[in-house]
């Protein structure tokens, strides 16, 4: 295989965007990474778009030739193709433009995500996010997303003693990171006796346990190594980007707690970029809910099983910490545009090692992202250098 770099990205601000339409979304964020990498736009060969349900939030299909229309690539009969794995669909367009690039297929592939969710009212946003868990297994029995990721807090809780302040401690962290993101939704520090006194969603996960659902898009741009030289000298390596499948139905897996979808992932993007997990100074994390956070702290081999609680505790993820997570502010302060998600750690990552993070960037050569599909029934493993 080629070796696969990222030479621009871009990404619009994440919230409610009222005033936008999707194609300013989109565009906002390509444009940006077209900029940021030097090109035309006439040196694309491919685009892979991740989005998860358009055709419910907007009544539109067909998204991809869409954003092709818009984005000035149509003219070019440049292939578009739309990815979608809940959640997980922006990490799975990256997985497909790494791919293209990494067999000699394409050159010069743009990866990007875009969802636009405040056209519809919150109870028909969260039918329709519920929807990435088993419709009939789960949802028609009134087990909504919120509902299945509490089930998985509190059995952890009641096998390894994890405390809500844990999960707080989480979401303390991640919002103090957005305050330095000035693309992030919630730009605001909240305390611990704020996190822990906020309404009930599902018990015993919080207000403040859980990512907004959010407007937002996002773009990288692959090439390959020779081909990237050409554009910038500042290169972020995708050393890997791995997938793997778990149930649909947490009812059917052998731990609910263990998302074996990322641990398998991991595994395979560890031994691809011939890398440990030690070895991984910055992470963004797919942190939707506080809970999904701490289980992939484990899952990723970060940590021994159970003991993601002392990651928290220690303040080992912290900015300062020895591997700080979620610089960005994550799903939880940053915002989730669901299709965009993927896109949008990957941005974070490259910003980082490239030494663009701005008040937020930390000390990091390799950086890794990981990116779920509802409660990890899809999972996808990056892994970024820059050497």
């Amino acid at each position: 295989m080629r070796r696969v770099a990222i030479i621009g990205v871009g990404q619009s601000h994440f919230g409610e965007l009222w005033d936008l339409s999707f194609r300013d979304i989109f565009l906002s964020a390509g444009v940006e990474a077209l900029e940021d990498s030097g090109l035309e736009g006439k040196e694309i060969e491919a685009m892979f778009v991740g989005n998860m349900s358009s055709g419910r939030y907007l009544a539109q299909e067909h998204i991809a030739a869409l954003i092709a229309d818009y984005a000035g690539l149509a003219e070019l009969n440049v292939p578009a193709t739309r990815v979608e794995g809940a959640d997980a669909s922006g990490g799975l367009a990256l997985r497909q433009a790494f791919m293209a690039v990494a067999s000699g297929m394409h050159d010069i592939v743009i990866a990007a995500g875009v969802e636009k969710v405040t056209d519809v009212g919150s109870d028909a946003a969260m039918d329709i996010l519920s929807s990435s868990a088993d419709r009939e297994w789960e949802w028609f029995v009134g087990a909504n997303l919120p509902s299945l990721y509490a089930m998985m807090a509190r059995m952890h809780m009641e096998k390894f003693g994890t405390g809500s302040e844990d999960l707080a401690g989480i979401s303390i962290k991640n919002h103090r990171n957005a305050t330095l993101n000035p693309k992030a939704q919630f730009r605001r520090e909240i305390s611990m006796d704020v996190a822990l006194n906020s309404p009930f969603v599902a018990e015993p996960l919080r207000l403040f346990d859980c990512s907004p659902i959010s407007d937002g898009a996002a773009a990288v741009i692959l090439a390959d190594e020779t081909t990237a030289k050409e554009y910038t000298d500042k290169l972020v390596y995708l050393a890997a980007c791995s997938q793997a499948s778990d149930y649909l139905s947490l009812q059917n897996r052998t731990d609910p707690i263990t998302m074996s979808a990322v641990v398998q992932a991991s595994k395979i993007a560890y031994r691809q970029a011939n890398v440990s997990p030690d070895e991984i100074d910055i992470a963004e994390i797919h942190d939707s809910f506080t809970i999904a956070e701490l289980i992939a702290y484990e899952d990723l081999g970060f940590v021994e099983k159970g003991k993601g609680k002392e990651m928290v505790r220690e303040g080992r993820t912290e900015i300062s910490g020895e591997l700080p997570v979620n610089t960005s502010g994550g799903l939880k302060a940053c915002g989730h545009a669901i299709g965009a998600t993927g896109i949008r750690q990957a941005v974070e990552i490259a910003l980082q090692l490239r030494g663009d993070a701005g008040k937020r960037q930390v000390e990091a050569e390799k950086g890794l992202a990981l990116n779920i599909g509802g409660t990890g029934a899809t999972a996808v493993v990056s892994i970024f250098e820059v050497a």
